[in-house]
């Protein structure tokens, strides 16, 4: 059973594939004109061939700024890249807005007082929770949703 070397589609004999409609080079017999048998290089794939895109974008928030790095670094689809570095700007930057939060609680906790910075704090770890759902739901469904301030610092890093 044959399948198309660019998006994995079962294509049997065809010399082009009838979902992406790439070429389909001709199997070689692994014989060299002179008959003896010639070392065929193994083909390398990408880690996430054969992965979807929207499942890639998905992906790419499930573990907030550290799978946004993950597939930042080995996926080269550019939708997938956005996803991506958009995660990074989101959940980076929540993450040290809650670091700061903690240090300032330390340092200046008695003058404020610990109750409104840990308001703060929740309201923080709040709109990161339903940023990180909303966010792997629109990426599920393929949908090229912008957070207004880290999509243009996201636009800037996946490029």
């Amino acid at each position: 059973m044959a399948f198309c070397a660019s998006c994995g589609q079962e294509i049997g004999n065809a010399s082009f594939c009838s979902k992406c409609g790439a070429a389909q080079g001709v199997a070689s017999t692994g014989a060299s004109p002179t008959g003896t048998a010639a070392a065929v290089a193994p083909a390398v794939a990408s880690p996430t061939e054969g992965l979807a895109e929207n499942v890639a974008g998905l992906l790419c928030y499930i573990l907030g700024w550290i799978t946004g790095i993950i597939f930042l670094l080995i996926d080269k689809r550019p939708w997938v890249r956005f996803q991506a570095a958009q995660s990074i700007a989101v959940f980076g930057g929540l993450t040290v807005i809650r670091i700061a939060l903690g240090v300032m609680s330390t340092m200046i906790g008695g003058l404020i007082g610990f109750g409104v910075l840990a308001m703060i704090g929740m309201l923080v770890g709040l709109v990161g929770l339903v940023l990180w759902i909303f966010l792997m739901v629109k990426a599920f469904k393929h949908e090229n949703f912008r957070v207004p301030v880290a999509a243009s610092i996201a636009d800037s890093i996946a490029k």
